[in-house]
């Protein structure tokens, strides 16, 4: 694949075609070092936005420690203090450990009945997350808790979200808005809660046999997984979070351990890649899939969007390995 079936940076999109072949025929990557930020965009506009997917909980944790900051939560605040849970189990969980998976919450409530909607999904292309807040409250009123444990969660991040929402006041769409894409100017950087709030340049996902996928939208999906943005966006973002102008940056910073040799922070994981430290977080949709990592140390960071549902994770390790000591172009 050429430099030439891309639009942006030639170098950075001779490498990226290299890495992804045929596998991503609509891509795009952004790359932040000390030097500047180049962008490359391949089979669709500069200006199409994509499904960011679980990235999206990398906001929502930067929404939490912004939240902290601010004073408008503690650390020991619970769900119960800010969402309407009637007493149920879930309303003892902290703000503190959804933030970290370690609530005790299942990934997905049964009520949810996820076997039945994941068999939609892959025979139709149907989006499974299409709740609205207060039925995904509905939902929360029925899970038990187990035994606190590093374990990821979609449901605790969807309400951790919507409780942050709820203590600022407002909505979870409006909370990424106000906090997050205004003040870092990110000119496409929303939530939107029906197919009918995708801006025209939405682009549509596709499945790993090659299926238009139905746009994972959700008014209770958003904290988790409903995000979309441009790359140039994205490559705001990241640089946000590397010169620590990002609201809530502090939740890169691992606070608990997560599985065996990870580390975690307010969503954001770090491991040890080649012996440098990486905070990461990718995502995956129907038909998206997406990665963001940094290199604090050497002050670089890269994002990878595709709309195709094949995982783009060793991709980027792999290019951000490659341009963190100091060969960006």
């Amino acid at each position: 694949m050429t430099a030439e079936a891309f639009h942006g940076d030639e170098r950075l999109a001779a490498r990226l075609g290299e890495l992804l072949g045929r596998r991503h025929p609509v891509a795009a990557a952004a790359l932040v070092t000390p030097r500047g930020t180049t962008t490359a965009v391949r089979g669709a506009d500069p200006g199409s936005d994509f499904e960011i997917g679980s990235v999206s909980k990398g906001v929502t944790g930067l929404l939490y420690a912004d939240a902290l900051a601010r004073g408008e939560i503690g650390p020991g605040t619970t769900l119960g203090e800010v969402l309407p849970l009637d007493g149920a189990p879930a309303a003892r969980v902290t703000l503190e450990s959804l933030a970290t998976h370690r609530s005790g919450l299942p990934g997905l409530p049964r009520s949810a009945q996820p076997l039945r909607r994941s068999i939609a999904l892959w025979r139709h292309g149907t989006n499974p997350y299409r709740e609205d807040l207060g039925q995904l409250l509905g939902q929360a009123r029925e899970v038990p808790l187990r035994r606190p444990r590093p374990r990821y969660s979609n449901l605790g991040f969807e309400l951790l979200g919507h409780a942050l929402a709820r203590a600022a006041g407002t909505t979870y769409a409006e909370l990424v808005r106000r906090r997050i894409a205004i003040p870092l100017e990110l000119d496409c950087c929303y939530v939107p809660a029906a197919p009918d709030q995708l801006r025209p340049g939405a682009l549509t996902g596709t499945g790993r046999r090659g299926r238009p996928m139905q746009p994972w939208t959700g008014e209770g999906l958003g904290p988790a997984g409903g995000i979309r943005a441009t790359i140039g966006s994205m490559a705001r973002l990241t640089a946000a979070l590397l010169d620590g102008s990002a609201p809530g940056v502090a939740a890169l910073d691992p606070v608990a351990r997560y599985r065996t040799v990870t580390r975690i922070g307010a969503a954001w994981i770090t491991i040890k890649v080649r012996d440098r430290s990486v905070t990461w977080h990718n995502g995956g949709t129907g038909g998206f899939r997406s990665w963001l990592g940094l290199d604090r140390e050497a002050g670089t960071g890269l994002v990878i969007l595709s709309a195709t549902a094949a995982s783009v994770d060793r991709h980027g390790f792999a290019l951000l390995a490659e341009y963190s000591g100091g060969n960006g172009p």
